[in-house]
C-alpha cells in the first residue's frame, strides 16, 4: 500500500499507511493527516486514491500546496514526491514500492556476514581481533569426591546449645543482611534488560527505517566507497570508519569527520553515511 511520511526539518514525526480512498490534510483535528501549525489551513488538501494512483489537489489553502518545489493546485503523485505544506514535508511512497526498497535498504546499507573480508577489516578496526566473534565456553568443574560417611556413634550422644553457638546478631550500623532482609530481597527480582539501541535512518527514501543493534559486530555501508562497523562492549556501542573511497569523503557522526580510532556513541547521536543521516538511539 502506499504510504505518506510527515517529516519536518529531516526530522521523522509520523507515517500512515493509505489504506481509504481520501485522505485530507490540515490544522483542525478531523483532518487524516493532521499539523498543527499556524502555516498551515484548516483544510488545506486532499489526496484521492483510485485504484494504484494517488491525485494531491489543494482545498484553497491560504499558503498553497506544493510538489518538489514547485506550487500546484492538482497533481497526479509519483513515487517519491515531496508535498511541502508550510513547514512540515510529506513523502509520498507509492504502492508496491516498499518491498524493493526493503531489499535496496539490505543491498546497499547492511552489508552482509557472508562478505568476510570486509567482516574482519570491521573487527580488527573495532578492537575485537581476527573478526570472528566466538562466546566464551564455559566447562563444569569435576565434582568433587563425596565425604565418607560419618559412623553411627555406638550410644547416643547427648547434643548441647552451648552460648558460643548461639545465632549471633549483626552489630548495630552492619551491612549484613538479616534473614528479614534477604527474604525482601528475594521478592524482588532485578529490573528487565533494556531494549537493544537502534539505527534509524532519518533521510533520503527509506526514512523510518530502523536496525537494532543486537549484534556484537554490525557493519554498514557500501564496499568501496564508504563503510563504517558498530560494536557493543556490554551496553556503551563504539564506531569506526573501516573503509572509505580513496577521493571520496569520509562518514560522519553529528557532522564530524570518523577517522582515527574507534568512538564512543553516545544516544541521538547523528550519523551520516553515503549521504544518509541515521539517528543512534538507546531508549
Amino acid at each position: 500500500m502506499a504510504r505518506l511520511i510527515l517529516t519536518l526539518s529531516g526530522q521523522v514525526m509520523a507515517e500512515y499507511n493509505m489504506t481509504k480512498e481520501r485522505y485530507t490534510i490540515g490544522r483542525l483535528p478531523d483532518n487524516d493527516v493532521r499539523i498543527d501549525n499556524p502555516a498551515v489551513s484548516g483544510h488545506h488538501s486532499l489526496i484521492i486514491n483510485i485504484l494504484n494512483d494517488s491525485f494531491l489537489e489543494d482545498l484553497n489553502s491560504t499558503n498553497g500546496t506544493y510538489v518538489n518545489g514547485k506550487l500546484i493546485k492538482k497533481h497526479a503523485l509519483q513515487h517519491n514526491d515531496v508535498i511541502t505544506i508550510g513547514h512540515h514535508q510529506i513523502k509520498f511512497i507509492s504502492s508496491g514500492i516498499e518491498e524493493e526498497e526493503d531489499d535496496e535498504f539490505a543491498r546497499t546499507m547492511i552489508i552482509d556476514s557472508s562478505q568476510e573480508a570486509v567482516q574482519r577489516s570491521a573487527a580488527k578496526a573495532a578492537g575485537m581481533g581476527s573478526g570472528t566473534y566466538k562466546a566464551p565456553v564455559f566447562r563444569d568443574e569435576a565434582p568433587a569426591s563425596p565425604p565418607p560417611a560419618a559412623k553411627p556413634p555406638s550410644e547416643p550422644v547427648e547434643t548441647r546449645t552451648m552460648a558460643s553457638e548461639e545465632p549471633r546478631k549483626p552489630a548495630f550500623g552492619s551491612s549484613e543482611p538479616t534473614p528479614l532482609s534477604a527474604a525482601r530481597g528475594a521478592k524482588n527480582p532485578p529490573p528487565p534488560p533494556a531494549a537493544p539501541a537502534k539505527i534509524q535512518v532519518l533521510s533520503g527514501s527509506m526514512a523510518g527505517r530502523e536496525l537494532e543493534l543486537n549484534k556484537p559486530l554490525t557493519t554498514l555501508g557500501r564496499p568501496g566507497q564508504q563503510v563504517i562497523a558498530i560494536t557493543k562492549r556490554g551496553e556503551t556501542h563504539y564506531i569506526v570508519q573501516v573503509d572509505k573511497k580513496a577521493d571520496g569523503p569520509a562518514a560522519k557522526v553529528n557532522g564530524q569527520d570518523l577517522t582515527g580510532p574507534a568512538r564512543k556513541l553516545s544516544d541521538n547521536d547523528v550519523i551520516e553515511l553515503l549521504g544518509v543521516k541515521m539517528g543512534f538511539f538507546t531508549s
